[in-house]
């Protein structure tokens, strides 16, 4: 009888697969190799998508929010052909049609709030769901599944542990045993107190272990050397695709890197140089703040594509005289807007991100007061906008004086996200070169690539690693079941 599944990585991905792992009653071994669980997601800040559902104020569909996603994923779905854009519409098809039920299982189930709806860049309607109370949707989601799988006495979580090696099968169709991971061995003094050791594990395992978007001298120079110097909004990390194609795995669109149009400058001089930045969420955007450039100028939609928003900050903004790759651009709120974000808001304010100002002490902005009276008049109805805009959530269409409020924040263009990454079908199992199923082999979440494609949508990062999660427990349950029935 096999002994546990085994999980690698503690984002949602990974805590999601778990814990339908545990309503089967199966022994998870969960690694991570980070010191505390959670991941990136526990960073993500402006929520996850769902439609339909009973919190969305405007008619949505499934049918609507496909096209939305297939039209983010550009050339990599367009150009696809035969059973390469099969694979891809189901994988949108699954993410698509089963996201209310992954919502209502983390708002009902878990005990979640997630009842605000924000509409963020790319999409036709509002659909990112977050919470109405202090702490980020990210944090919320990660802290209520800690709590549900860390009480099973079925659960065994083990951070510090780095996968070294997938374990496969000899032979043709061979499954995937178990994992080898490094453990720091702190018993005893001086210098033998500090080796490494390798443990083994043995059972199925899932793969939850997150991008590259980290990995500057390793993936992320092999695909996009064109990116370096841009800061991210990652931890430098290897990416663990080499280890899954070490067994086998195909990997897709590994070039597809996001380029988030907005990650905090900061304040500090070392803040500024910094090559890991904090994220400016763009529900800052979808609950109607705007960018603009050094003289405070508009100069793009701000809820169209990520990648197209970043095109236009690298194409109009000038660059800052900084070591890394900058760009002198200004996130700007009126205080409707900050009012639906505060909690947003108190930390970026608290990390000296944010300032609370008034659009006459802006002065170096000359352009910005007559900027904010006209996007007043659009926001009013008064007029059309100029690029295109159509969504403006919470910005209060007042009149705009020297002594208005506004929250101000610097911001760049930062990496953030890999679309690319193994080769999965909509049961979440891990595919080979030839598209066949690796036996005991499933992955879930930013380690996956073919469902994104070009761009992701806001809000489908959380989303698939709950869809996805969710189906990779019940495929790994179905196959211990069957490894057991087996051994029996």
């Amino acid at each position: 009888m096999t002994p546990q599944t085994i999980i690698i990585g503690t984002g949602l991905a990974g805590l999601t697969t778990t814990s339908t792992l545990l309503t089967h009653h199966i022994p998870v071994l969960l690694l991570d190799r980070a010191p505390k669980p959670g991941g990136n997601s526990i960073k993500a800040s402006s929520g996850i998508n769902a439609a339909p559902t009973r919190y969305q104020l405007e008619p949505d569909s499934i049918t609507t929010f496909q096209h939305d996603t297939l039209l983010s994923a550009g050339v990599p779905y367009t150009s696809a052909r035969g059973v390469e854009r099969t694979r891809r519409e189901k994988l949108i098809d699954t993410l698509t049609s089963k996201s209310a039920d992954a919502l209502y299982w983390l708002t009902d189930d878990i005990g979640v709030d997630l009842s605000r709806v924000a509409r963020l860049g790319g999409h036709s309607v509002s659909r990112t769901h977050r919470g109405s109370g202090k702490g980020t949707p990210g944090y919320e989601i990660i802290k209520g599944l800690l709590g549900r799988v860390s009480e099973d006495k079925n659960c065994r979580m083990e951070v510090g542990r780095r996968v070294t090696r997938i374990l496969r099968e000899e032979g043709a169709g061979g499954p995937v045993i178990g994992v080898e991971y490094t453990v720091q061995d702190n018993e005893g003094g001086g210098e033998e107190g500090n080796r490494t050791k390798t443990e083994t594990a043995y059972g199925p395992v899932v793969v939850a272990s997150g991008g590259f978007a980290g990995d500057a001298r390793g993936l992320l120079a092999q695909y996009r050397p064109d990116l370096e110097g841009i800061p991210s909004t990652n931890e430098q990390r290897e990416g663990t695709q080499p280890l899954l194609q070490e067994v086998g795995a195909a990997v897709v669109d590994m070039e597809q890197v996001q380029v988030h149009p907005t990650g905090f400058v900061g304040g500090k001089e070392e803040e500024v140089e910094a090559m890991v930045k904090i994220l400016a969420a763009e529900a800052l955007r979808g609950e109607g703040g705007i960018l603009v450039l050094g003289d405070g100028r508009r100069f793009v939609n701000e809820l169209e594509t990520r990648e197209k928003v970043t095109g236009e900050v690298m194409a109009r903004a000038e660059r800052l005289p900084t070591k890394a790759r900058q760009w002198d651009v200004k996130l700007v709120l009126d205080e409707g807007a900050a009012a639906a974000l505060q909690s947003h808001l108190g930390f970026y304010m608290w990390k000296g991100l944010v300032k609370k100002t008034t659009v006459g002490e802006l002065g170096e902005m000359s352009a910005l007061e007559g900027t904010l009276k006209e996007y007043a008049d659009v926001v009013a109805g008064k007029k059309p906008d100029e690029f295109g805009r159509q969504s403006f959530g919470n910005w209060t269409p007042r009149e705009v004086k020297p002594e208005s409020v506004v929250y101000v924040g610097k911001v760049t263009p930062v990496v953030h996200f890999t679309m690319g990454g193994v080769v999965i079908n909509e049961r979440s199992q891990v595919l080979d070169g030839q598209g066949q199923p690796i036996p005991g082999l499933w992955a879930a979440g930013e380690i996956t690539g073919g469902l994104h494609g070009q761009n992701r949508l806001g809000g489908s990062s959380l989303l698939e690693c709950a869809v996805f999660g969710r189906i990779a427990g019940e495929e790994a349950a179905a196959y211990y079941h069957g490894l057991k029935e087996t051994c029996s």
